[in-house]
């Protein structure tokens, strides 16, 4: 029986490369976007892929829609990626954007995660696709405030999540995609999306209970908090 794998912001970018990468090694990917691109729709069309849009993960009345629509199903594979980036400079800070991207990129991963632990066998993992601008340690240039703080808070709940999957059988990554060309920073990048995934995806066949709550860059280095 296939596998199934959750993808959260699926219609672009990284979301939409792991998406296509995890329906070519077998998986039945529920794919959840707000609104479906053409690219997704059509890879929908010859594939395992399953489109649920519409999908907002900064509103809990639409994670329940989704939650409506998996019903059931078990889920091996959930991985949130959907996210915001915005930017703030120091003197004329935008508080409604800090709070949108905390909104989004924080405790919509957590929402999603609570919503579909049930879904979750022993066995399953869950990827947090996260940002090294989240890292105290790492962090040498400063700004991008909601964007960073909002990244700091996910791995502070990533490592929560943790700890309380990790009696269930259930092992967590916090993965750093790496300077992916997508179109949330304008394209240019170290990687493409889909170098990106399948560095992701490698990360993710190396999570364990062993190693779960691991901060990582996709290419494997382990990053400071």
């Amino acid at each position: 029986m296939n596998k199934t794998a959750l993808i959260t912001g699926a219609n672009r970018g990284i979301g939409l490369a792991l998406t296509k990468l995890y329906s070519s090694k077998g998986y039945s990917v529920i794919a959840a976007c707000r609104t479906a691109s053409e690219q997704l729709i059509a890879l929908s069309k010859n594939t395992t892929v399953r489109v649920v849009d519409k999908i907002d993960i900064a509103d809990s009345k639409s994670i329940e829609v989704l939650k409506r629509e998996v019903e059931q199903t078990k889920i091996e594979l959930l991985i949130n990626n959907a996210g915001i980036l915005r930017d703030e400079v120091l003197g004329s800070i935008n508080y409604d954007s800090i709070q949108w991207q905390f909104n989004v990129n924080t405790l919509g991963a957590l929402r999603v995660t609570e919503c579909f632990e049930s879904n979750l066998n022993s066995g399953a993992k869950v990827a947090m696709i996260t940002s090294r601008m989240g890292s105290m340690g790492d962090n040498t240039s400063g700004g991008r405030y909601g964007y960073r703080m909002s990244k700091a808070a996910l791995n502070a709940a990533s490592v929560s999540l943790a700890h309380d999957l990790k009696p269930k059988g259930i092992a967590l990554a916090v993965i750093h995609p790496g300077l992916v060309g997508t179109d949330m920073i304008g394209g240019y990048g170290d990687v493409t999306p889909d170098q990106a995934a399948a560095n992701i995806a490698q990360r993710i066949q190396s999570l364990s209970i062993a190693n779960t709550g691991t901060f990582w860059h996709a290419n494997g280095e382990v990053l400071p908090w």
